[in-house]
Formats: structure tokens, C-alpha cells, sequence
């Protein structure tokens, strides 16, 4: 899906099926984490009204295409919702000599999505694993209905994909029956319709569906993923999104851009989209 809007002269492209970025004399090339394109969608529109000159294009495809384009050198930017690598830290040393520079920009409540209908309120992470991992078939096991629990997922390019299997499944395979979507948005698609289904992905795209609450165990809180709790760092699985840049790049109005980002008007929009703001002690 392409979604392209025009502001005078200037043009923001965002493709967040994964269609390679074409950089321009100019142009801020950004490329990577579906999560973070629709914030990188708004942060490159406000930014461009605000500085006319400046052309930014926005790319999707997943945090793995991102560091893909950026040791390939066909991005500025790599926006991600997961750590580098370090096979990914090795091959960009190899391509320009250096690791690249990590910004922190945002922060997110990896949520656990399931249809607006299902009674069901809240699940431990082992019972996340265990449905996800295709251990836990039936809803009727964590107190549902008695119905078959069908499992949507994300492409294995994608870094809420690897962090959701690194975090959750303690690195078990997903489920040979999950539906694997391209982008969070079809993941929502697919639970919204979808009875017995659930589904994970960033909070701001938790709109026409349910979202559970998780608890550390069966002795725990069951935690939403609010702001407190994000930025508290309570709600079980929050993490950091982030930017990824070639040092030798890291200047002049791709430099302003990544410390604008994290100012207080950058960060308003990160609230604005469904996200939650870095504390201030955390902004490079």
C-alpha cells in the first residue's frame, strides 16, 4: 500500500509494504520498522512543513529491511523497533568503517491484540507463549470460550516479529498454523475480523480491537500498556524504538532532524500517534 502526500513541491512517500527507498539530491532517506512508519509518516510531514527545503521519504518493510538499506548505503536512517545485531553491527562496519549511531526515539508497549468480542481480559506470558508457540489451542484453556485460538503473526523481517519471539517465546518457533501478515495493520485487519484470533504488534495501532493485559505470572498484576507503565518500564513487554544512522552521515540537517525528533515537539507527536514519549533523562 502506497499512501503519498503532497505539501507544495515536497513529497513524503510511505510504502509500508517494503518497496526500496530511491534517495534524492537533498532528500532524508528513512527505511525500516513497520511499528515506526507511521510515526516516521508524521514526524517527516510536521518537519517539512515547518522547514520547506527539506524533503524526507519514509519506507517501510521492517526493521531487517532497514538495516539491510543502511549496510547497503539506500538509506539515511534506519528506523527500528528492535536492538542491531551484531552480525548487522559487523556487516556496517564492513560497508563504511563504523558501527553505526543508535538514537533511542520513542517508546513502545509491545501489545497483545485479540477480537473485540472475546471475554477474555488478560493472560500470563506463559500462556502467551504457549498460544503462540501452538501449545494452547482453545480458547477454554485460559478461560474463554470453547473455540480454536487462531494465531496471526509477522513476517520474520520484522522486528517486533523477532523481539516478540526473543521476549515472549524465549526464541521458540511460532505456531506452524499462524498466519503470517505483512505490516501490523494487517495483523489488525485479521483479528478485527476474526473471532477466536489474536494477534501482537506496536500500541498505536490498537484501534477496532481488544487489548489484553499481561501479567509476569499467575502471582502477578495484570499490567495494560499505558504511558505509566511503558515509561515505568512495569508493563512486561515495553521496549525501546529507535533510529540507526552512518556516523559520517550524522550531520547537518539529517543530525538536526534525528535531535528534533527528540525534542518536546517530536516527542509530542510520538503521543500524538499512539506511542509514548522518551523521559527526558533518556534523550540523547
Amino acid at each position: 500500500m502506497i499512501m503519498k502526500t503532497t505539501f507544495s513541491k515536497l513529497a513524503l512517500l510511505v510504502t509500508v509494504g517494503g518497496l526500496a527507498a530511491t534517495a534524492h539530491a537533498g532528500t532524508i532517506t528513512v527505511k525500516g520498522s513497520d511499528t515506526l512508519v507511521i510515526l516516521a509518516q508524521k514526524w517527516a510531514e510536521v518537519y517539512m512543513k515547518k522547514n520547506p527545503d527539506v524533503k524526507i521519504q519514509v519506507t517501510g518493510g521492517g526493521s531487517g529491511t532497514g538495516f539491510a538499506a543502511l549496510q547497503n548505503k539506500t538509506t539515511d536512517i534506519c528506523d527500528a523497533s528492535r536492538k542491531i545485531k551484531g552480525a548487522e553491527i559487523a556487516n556496517c562496519v564492513k560497508a563504511f568503517g563504523r558501527r553505526p549511531t543508535e538514537y533511542r526515539v520513542a517508546m513502545d508497549g509491545l501489545t497483545v491484540f485479540v477480537h473485540a468480542d472475546n471475554p477474555v481480559k488478560e493472560l500470563t506470558l506463559m500462556q502467551l507463549e504457549e498460544i503462540f508457540t501452538g501449545k494452547i489451542k482453545n480458547w477454554k484453556e485460559v478461560g474463554g470460550p470453547d473455540a480454536k485460538i487462531s494465531v496471526f503473526s509477522r513476517e520474520n523481517s520484522s522486528g517486533t516479529y523477532e523481539f516478540f519471539k526473543e521476549k515472549v517465546l524465549k526464541g521458540r518457533d511460532f505456531t506452524a498454523s499462524a498466519k503470517t501478515m505483512q505490516g501490523t495493520a494487517a495483523v489488525i485487519q485479521g483479528v478485527a475480523k476474526e473471532k477466536n484470533s489474536i494477534g501482537y504488534g506496536g500500541a498505536a495501532y490498537a484501534h477496532g480491537v481488544k487489548s489484553l493485559a499481561v501479567k509476569f505470572d499467575e502471582s502477578s498484576p495484570a499490567i495494560a500498556p499505558t504511558e505509566e507503565t511503558v515509561v515505568k518500564m512495569t508493563y512486561p513487554i515495553w521496549r525501546y524504538l529507535y533510529c540507526y544512522i552512518d556516523p559520517a552521515l550524522d550531520k547537518g540537517e539529517v543530525h538536526t532532524y534525528l535531535r528534533w525528533l527528540m525534542s518536546d515537539e517530536g516527542q509530542a507527536l510520538v503521543k500524538d500517534i499512539g506511542y509514548f514519549p522518551l523521559p527526558k533523562h533518556l534523550r540523547q
